[in-house]
């Protein structure tokens, strides 16, 4: 049985604000900073990256031109060497990830970054 088309559309919305929250990070822009960009609330930008709300397409012209990437980017159009699968985006959505994984790239050894995976994949096992 496949999505239905509310649920592709969620998807999608959900795809795209992780997409502007991880460029967003990249660059260091704080939620407020965008949403001066933006003219809108830093409350709205958190309810775009979250995927709450859609936003619009002059929106997303907005957001892709302060965020210095493309629409397409923005969309996941783009099919560069360097564009992480709509996946990934979905797995950084999870409350905590994303400082999660800047923890994790934060640890110079490679030994106890390998004790820290194996720790996180023992306790999302379901017994």
């Amino acid at each position: 049985m496949g999505l239905s088309e509310l649920e592709v559309v969620d998807t999608a919305d959900r795809a795209i604000g992780a997409r502007v929250r991880a460029r967003r990070r990249a660059m260091s822009l704080s939620q407020s900073d965008l949403a001066d960009h933006l003219g809108v609330s830093f409350q709205q930008v958190q309810k775009y990256e979250r995927g709450v709300n859609r936003i619009s397409g002059s929106s997303l012209v907005a957001a892709a031109r302060a965020l210095q990437t493309t629409v397409s980017w923005l969309v996941g159009e783009e099919t560069g060497g360097d564009s992480p699968p709509d996946e990934a985006f979905s797995a950084l959505m999870t409350p905590g990830a994303m400082e999660l994984l800047e923890a994790y790239r934060a640890i110079p050894r490679a030994r106890t970054r390998q004790a820290l995976l194996a720790l996180a994949r023992e306790m999302g096992r379901d017994d």
